[in-house]
């Protein structure tokens, strides 16, 4: 799991790096608000934790970029002001959650492991594009030219959500949590199956877009090279 920490107190980005590192989470961090969507967009994150107050650019105006160019990635704001308005800015605004400093670190941890365990809604446009396929995310519909081949709902959601991270190394642990939830019980080789038959219908079209496999790791949608 890869966390993002948007904080301008480099205290607490240590102290609160050292704690989530030893529970196994990847972690960026940015000091600055100006540099946040170089993060935000940049790379693929589990839950994005943001200080509302930051030089450069309020967490407040962040989220709303973000939610506006319907980046769904989970966000709970981390903050002093502890008014009810200003709470209520932060999750009309499209935070998920709102956390007031100071905090027991325990109640963050919880806070995470609560916003990992929902299945993520994959807001996106009607229509994604990479290579020469699209992807009608209403219908699951792949096409290239004037063909085109309707998907089960968990093959849609598994070329969706490696349409809305092309190029990206996707680990099989981000897979299975953003396609069948955290909380769902599924045996590693399903996701196997659903890569092999997801491959068959990419061929299928006879398109350039190939799901590559990083042995380990995970897979990475590409365009394949003719050499």
């Amino acid at each position: 799991m890869r966390l993002l920490l948007i904080e301008d107190d480099m205290e607490l980005c240590d102290a609160i790096a050292v704690q989530l590192k030893k529970d196994g989470y990847e972690l960026d961090i940015c000091n600055d608000g100006k540099d946040a969507f170089y993060y935000i967009s940049g790379f693929n994150h589990d839950v994005i934790m943001l200080d509302r107050m930051l030089p450069g650019e309020d967490g407040l105006t962040i989220l709303g970029k973000m939610r506006r160019k319907k980046i769904a990635t989970p966000v709970i704001m981390i903050t002093a002001m502890n008014g009810l308005g200003d709470r209520i800015d932060g999750l009309d605004t499209g935070a998920d959650d709102y956390l007031v400093k100071p905090f027991a670190f325990e109640e963050l941890q919880a806070r995470i492991r609560a916003l990992l365990r929902r299945p993520r809604k994959m807001e996106s446009p009607d229509i994604l594009q990479y290579g020469d396929i699209t992807l009608n995310v209403n219908t699951y519909t792949v096409s290239l030219g004037d063909r085109s081949i309707s998907l089960s709902k968990r093959e849609g959601a598994l070329l969706e959500y490696f349409l809305m991270n092309k190029g990206q190394l996707l680990a099989r642990e981000q897979i299975l949590n953003r396609v069948w939830g955290t909380d769902s019980f599924v045996e590693d080789g399903n996701i196997d199956n659903y890569i092999f038959l997801l491959r068959r219908r990419l061929k299928a079209l006879n398109t350039v877009v190939m799901i590559k496999t990083v042995h380990g790791i995970g897979y990475q949608l590409e365009i394949r090279r003719n050499d």
